[in-house]
């Protein structure tokens, strides 16, 4: 469960304020599939950031299974971070002078995980996304599609129970977009709810359950493609 009322952003830049956020009143539930959609500076990522706990409103309230964001201390919100939530971002966040198998690893360090099960968790979700012959691979030597799975597998080897998602497929081509929306309509199928920013149409075709169109801060339009099966319920 996701939720949040009245969420308002505000930054000030010199002596002008722009409201990124504008009241938004906005919900998940366990297990479902939203696309936020809309032109560049409608509030997308902003929204995106926090959800996550990256950044805090200037007023409202993010309400979560694991409590109240806007009123958790920051080493709570941290936690949170590291155990419930799932990051893939535009750009990849890859760590260049290491592998895969350690960037996978890497994410879960803050997750009291011994090194041997981070790194067996890594090797795991690496082959499921079809990187088995690329562990040892460092970014450089990687496609974009393959880092792009790579930074997917850094967020899933956690087990987290919210995956959201800033434009993943911008930096790639149309087939491996194609793949990526693939793995995301998987994912959602087997429950994991995820919020994902994006202009990509087949992320839009795949086993999404809303879509909420964003302009000026506020959130517009909402389509209802397919209600959340039962058993999808308690996850989030």
């Amino acid at each position: 469960m996701l939720k949040a009322k009245g969420l308002t952003r505000v930054y000030r830049l010199g002596g002008e304020e722009i409201r990124a956020l504008d009241g938004v009143d906005f919900h998940v539930r366990s297990g479902e599939h939203v696309r936020i959609v809309g032109a560049s500076g409608s509030g997308k990522s902003t929204l995106l950031n926090l959800l996550a706990g990256l950044d805090h409103p200037t007023a409202g309230s993010i309400e979560t299974s694991a409590g109240s964001l806007t009123e958790m201390p920051p080493a709570r919100i941290a936690e949170y971070r590291a155990r419930w939530i799932g990051m893939v971002f535009q750009s990849f966040n890859l760590i260049p002078h290491q592998s895969a198998l350690q960037n996978v690893a890497l994410g879960m360090l803050f997750i009291g995980l011994p090194a041997r099960e981070r790194l067996r968790r890594a090797e795991e979700t690496l082959t499921e996304l079809g990187l088995a012959d690329r562990l040892h691979h460092r970014p450089g030597d990687l496609s974009g599609g393959e880092q792009q799975r790579v930074a997917l597998a850094r967020a899933l080897a956690k087990r987290p129970r919210l995956l959201l998602a800033d434009e993943p497929t911008g930096n790639l081509d149309q087939e491996n977009s194609a793949r990526l929306a693939e793995w995301f309509a998987r994912l959602s199928a087997a429950g994991l709810t995820i919020v994902v920013v994006t202009h990509d149409q087949q992320l839009a075709q795949r086993a999404v359950h809303r879509t909420l169109e964003m302009s000026y801060g506020r959130i517009v339009r909402e389509t209802t493609h397919r209600e959340v099966g039962p058993t999808a319920e308690g996850r989030c």
